[in-house]
């Protein structure tokens, strides 16, 4: 008897002095006043449910996710119905989950361009890589531009270009010791390096007031060429691309035998040049409309609700291929079932008293695979949360599985951005990482000079390029990558777990503390 009236004096002192808990009188949200363990909530994670998750996410049954297809529209109803599920809410409307992002399909437009009276041939000799409304482009003068690169320590645009059409080649230049001028190593930078090259050209010529950019690419064309006219003779999908994109400067890929016939001496020739040749593009788009939607839910904040923590992964993936589905479990099945198990943790805090102090959104876009197209719209034309209230991105793509060059010390994730805009962000990275969950941050995409450019290949970067500080949670490529064989059964789901943990605490912290993180660094340049 005196056993049990111990027990019963210890609980109810327990009870008189344990946790209480507190009613805001203007949301009549219930929170707790005592500390929380985000561990506990962690704990919620696991290999278990994610597993189960992504066996379904992954499966034939959505036909490889890609954008517009019936496959992307079974991903977006079974994302919804898991936060219908767990009761977390939409920003949007009750029950209406789907940020509609506006797309086009672009099928091979007609062109007919002639320089100096003299017809050039698509496919043959060049392809139009951009795509918008249907134009016609004229110019009376054409300005060759080197290599096209502008930049504070190396410039080819020494003449005007302004309402000229601007010839440009492929590369960039390297010193008399064989390392590259613009970032004075031996590793080539975003202006040799394909998709990022033909960007990062074309954006310098925009700034610089061009009407459109001839790039001569004798390493680029033939494959780029043969890989649009084979789709066009199969009836293939063509290009997408957001809906109403404004202020579209084309950009022409072309053979190195139309750069010898409009300047004959420009592969050895990187001097400014006026070319004193008519330029005439009839431009007719070829396009039609494709639905596609990101799916957003959200935490309200109980003391900071307009300030935002985004946690994002991309919910496609690259559909049915020669009678294949490319099921993507981890690119990016692995990113988006990690989203629904941190909602999750999210939530059992709320339902404990606990929610976070500012609102955190899980955010699943859409057409990454096709151009970071989902998370462009949500940055570029329609942020449901203002951008300058977004406190940081934490974006997940492939973290299920084992990079090759780390077999054998396989506890790691690649981190990418974490210090680019902010060093608050940055440490309070390494510090939750150390306290909880101890996974080795490997930095090595994270250099400025990374040939791979993963900075600027995932969507993160239209939150980084608006000066939201991000980071890029990531395992690196593997042979099943953008393959039939990225399949569930390959994911090692100890790992996911544990990663996974890491970004809900890296999250849980951003969104409790006492201060919002400062941005303290410039942006960087595309």
């Amino acid at each position: 008897m005196r056993k049990a009236l111990i027990v019963m004096g210890l609980v109810a002192f327990a009870f008189a002095c344990g946790p209480k808990t507190v009613t805001d009188t203007a949301t009549k949200e219930t929170r707790s006043s005592a500390p929380a363990d985000p561990a506990m909530f962690a704990s919620t994670i696991t290999e278990v449910e994610l597993r189960k998750e992504l066996m379904t996410y992954a499966s034939d049954e959505f036909e490889g996710r890609a954008t517009g297809t019936p496959g992307q529209k079974k991903a977006v109803e079974y994302l919804k119905n898991q936060y219908v599920a767990m009761g977390i809410p939409s920003p949007l409307a009750p029950e209406d989950y789907f940020q509609e992002v506006p797309l086009n399909i672009n099928k091979t437009p007609k062109v007919n361009l002639t320089i100096d009276d003299r017809s050039y041939n698509y496919f043959d000799d060049f392809i139009v890589m951009t795509s918008g409304e249907s134009e016609v482009v004229e110019s009376s003068h054409i300005v060759y531009a080197g290599y096209g690169i502008d930049t504070d320590n190396y410039s080819d645009y020494t003449l005007d270009v302004t309402g000229k059409i601007v010839l440009i080649k492929s590369g960039e230049p390297k010193n008399e010791d064989g390392t590259f001028i613009v970032n004075g190593t031996n590793e080539a930078s975003k202006w040799s390096n394909g998709r990022q090259e033909m960007a990062a050209k074309r954006d310098a010529a925009k700034e610089r007031g061009a009407k459109a950019v001839i790039m001569v690419a004798p390493e680029l064309f033939p494959r780029y060429s043969a890989y649009f006219k084979s789709q066009a003779e199969s009836g293939g999908g063509g290009r997408i691309s957001l809906k109403g994109d404004k202020n579209v400067m084309h950009v022409l890929l072309a053979s190195e035998a139309m750069g010898t016939a409009i300047m004959n001496d420009m592969a050895n020739n990187n001097k400014a040049a006026s070319i004193a040749k008519s330029f005439e593009m009839d431009y007719t788009s070829q396009a039609e409309d494709v639905e596609s939607e990101n799916v957003v839910a959200y935490i309200k904040g109980s003391e900071s609700p307009d300030e935002y923590i985004i946690i994002s992964a991309h919910l496609d993936h690259v559909g049915i291929q020669d009678g294949k589905v490319y099921n993507g479990a981890d690119d990016d099945g692995s990113g988006t079932v990690a989203i629904i198990e941190i909602a999750e943790a999210f939530k059992a805090a709320l339902e404990k008293g606990q929610g976070p102090k500012r609102s955190v959104v899980f955010l699943h876009v859409t057409g990454e695979e096709r151009g970071l197209l989902g998370s462009r719209h949500y940055t570029d034309n329609d942020p449901i949360f203002p951008l300058e209230n977004t406190v940081a991105n934490l974006n997940i793509d492939m973290i299920g599985r084992i990079d090759p060059k780390r077999e054998g010390n396989r506890n790691y994730v690649y981190l990418i951005g974490s210090d680019k805009l902010s060093t608050d962000l940055h440490n309070i990275s390494e510090e939750v990482n150390k306290k909880y969950t101890n996974v080795e941050l490997d930095y090595t995409y994270n250099d400025e000079n990374d040939p791979n450019r993963f900075y600027y290949r995932s969507d993160h970067y239209n939150f980084a390029k608006n000066n939201v500080p991000i980071i890029f949670y990531f395992n690196g490529t593997h042979d099943d990558y953008h393959k039939h064989t990225d399949t569930p059964d390959k994911i090692n789901y100890d790992l996911l777990e544990n990663r996974t943990r890491l970004i809900f605490h890296t999250a849980w912290e951003l969104a409790n503390r006492e201060s919002r993180i400062v941005v303290d660094k410039a942006e960087l340049g595309n």
